[in-house]
């Protein structure tokens, strides 16, 4: 301020070197000076309630300057207000202005002075002028003092847990109404106790696992939002929170097992998780124990101990999955049982991580190859693509089950090359599936002619291959019927088709036989069938047929009968020819 006073002064000697003069021409330095405030400084509480400064004066002993004014300003020196008086500034609500300092000024000048208005800088004022010294105002926040004691760590185990030796330091604390708040980690309010002894009674066992935050709160004047159910972060009016003071209330330590994951075949032979591992530093609870539950948590098992849960035979479970946990947990749990679910227990207890136990089937590996097609015509088919997988099979005893779609036994080849070497013609028409199978020793029902759905024991049956064994298909004829008159007259056939779609065999011809199926003729094409003259049969009826076969078969002559047709063969459907 010294150094601003000087700056002053040498730019009033500046600026009245020129216009004043003495008798002996002279000039004559006229100095401006504001006087000097005196009172202060004023520290105020933000919190609704009106603040006033008194007691202000002004040393105008060496006052000089034309015009006189007060001047209010910011921190930042930006003008806030211009009250012409003491009286004025006496007036002057300083609440209202909020958290921050004020600068009181008394200033004098002369005519011409610019800048000097509200919303302004006093680095801006331009012209003659003197600032006085400043008395500060200081509006602080309400403050709500600060809280010692603590942080507090409580397992919640069904007994009390209070909070002791919270202190405040209420050495700066204003404001007119006192409390304390609760709240939880998203600032939830639990509760309103009104004094540390209040708070010292609060039970933060019955709060459950999480944390509580203790705050001392101060306001002044109406405050809404302070009920609890409410946010912090939603009351209105003028307050302060103080730092707070955790409160952890920390579930039960169940420890951490190690070990697995598990991986073993159902095979009848003995599977144990026997290196299976507790860290249990840290642990908690009253009282220990496992629990084996299947994938969906319905408890299986409960070993005492770790060295029973190591002693568990997983392979009796069956094909699946288990789970191993570590449980700690007080007096008074329910549901802690064989036949019970984990996700159903009630009390006081905690968990550990799971350590999984996959009981898997024996592996058959897969199979590939087919589907096969085969026409059953005395020619052998064998499935010669057929492929087996063997990656990751498991069991002591691998071979080849032969069954029809009704999964009755047909053969059981030992080999992928035996597999292969089995003639499917031989079975006649239908349908074969070929399967791979493993199994262990004191399988049951592993024979021909028995069925694979009564297979008892340890063993696992690969995809099946689909053998198909199709009949030779002579085809459909279309056509007909026909109906003539025996009168002399040559009676011939004609439109006669063959839908061929289908049709199979080596050999092809038509047969007509009487109703009685004894072969009549024979014409090997259907323009030799349309030029039979029917009407040299007499009367009667006869029947035309398309016949496929293959070679070897014997009875296909004039004066056979069909019915003692033998090899491999086909007739489709007959078309009639009735001679009246």
């Amino acid at each position: 301020m010294n150094n601003f006073k000087t700056l002053l002064v040498l730019c009033a000697f500046v600026a009245f070197m020129t216009s004043c003069e003495d008798d002996d021409g002279i000039e004559a330095v006229v100095t401006l000076d504001a006087g000097t405030l005196n009172g202060g400084p004023f520290t105020f509480a933000v919190d609704g309630v009106p603040d006033m400064v008194n007691g202000i004066t002004l040393n105008a002993a060496n006052l000089t300057g034309s015009i006189q004014n007060y001047v209010i300003t910011d921190d930042e020196k930006n003008i806030l207000g211009l009250p012409p008086t003491l009286e004025a500034v006496e007036g002057v609500d300083f609440d209202a202005a909020g958290v921050g300092a004020c600068y009181i000024y008394h200033i004098t000048y002369e005519p011409g002075l610019t800048g000097l208005e509200t919303g302004a800088n006093l680095d801006a004022l331009s012209g003659d002028f003197d600032l006085s010294n400043f008395v500060i105002v200081n509006r602080n926040a309400l403050n709500a003092g600060v809280l010692s004691g603590g942080p507090f760590s409580f397992l919640v185990d069904g007994m009390p847990d209070m909070v002791s030796g919270i202190t405040l330091d209420n050495t700066e604390l204003n404001g007119e109404t006192q409390n304390y708040v609760i709240t939880d980690d998203q600032r939830n309010i639990l509760g309103l106790p009104p004094t540390l002894e209040a708070v010292e009674g609060v039970n933060f066992d019955a709060a459950g696992i999480g944390s509580c935050y203790i705050y001392h709160l101060t306001f002044s004047g109406t405050l809404s939002g302070l009920e609890a159910g409410e946010n912090l972060d939603d009351l209105a009016g003028n307050f302060s929170l103080s730092n707070f003071i955790e409160v952890a209330r920390n579930g039960l330590t169940p420890g951490i097992l190690s070990g697995g994951p598990y991986d073993f075949t159902v095979d009848g032979m003995p599977d144990m998780a026997t290196d299976l591992a507790l860290d249990n530093s840290g642990i908690t609870g009253t009282n220990q124990g496992f629990v084996i539950t299947d994938a969906d948590l319905n408890i299986l098992g409960l070993p005492p101990t770790l060295e029973a849960a190591q002693g568990v035979d997983f392979d009796g479970a069956g094909v699946g999955v288990c789970l191993i946990w570590h449980i700690t947990y007080e007096d008074g749990i329910v549901g802690l049982e064989a036949g019970g679910n984990a996700a159903n227990l009630d009390g006081f207890f905690a968990l550990s991580n799971s350590i999984t136990v996959n009981r898997n089937g024996l592996n058959p590996g897969i199979l590939s190859g087919g589907p096969y097609e085969f026409v059953v015509d005395g020619t052998p088919d064998m499935a010669n693509g057929l492929d087996l997988d063997a990656s990751g099979i498991t069991g002591s005893n691998q071979g080849f089950v032969i069954t029809d779609d009704q999964l009755n036994i047909l053969g059981l080849p030992p080999t992928l090359e035996a597999a292969r070497g089995v003639d499917f013609d031989g079975a006649g028409a239908g349908v074969c599936l070929i399967w791979h199978i493993t199994y262990e020793d004191g399988i049951v029902g592993l024979e021909a002619g028995a069925n694979a759905a009564n297979l008892d024991g340890f063993f696992a049956l690969s995809n099946s291959i689909t053998v198909t064994r199709n009949p030779l298909n002579a085809g459909t004829l279309n056509g007909g019927p026909f109906t003539f008159s025996v009168d002399g007259t040559p009676d011939m056939v004609s439109g006669i088709t063959l839908d061929d779609s289908g049709l199979n065999g080596s050999l092809q011809t038509y047969v007509i036989t009487d109703a009685a199926g004894n072969i009549l003729g024979l014409p090997p094409t259907l323009m030799a069938v349309e030029g039979v003259d029917f009407d040299g049969a007499g009367t009667g009826v006869c029947y035309i047929w398309h016949l496929t076969y293959e070679d070897g078969l014997t009875g296909l002559a004039m004066g056979e009968n069909t019915s003692n047709l033998n090899g491999f063969f086909d007739l489709s459907n007959f078309i009639t020819v009735t001679r009246n």
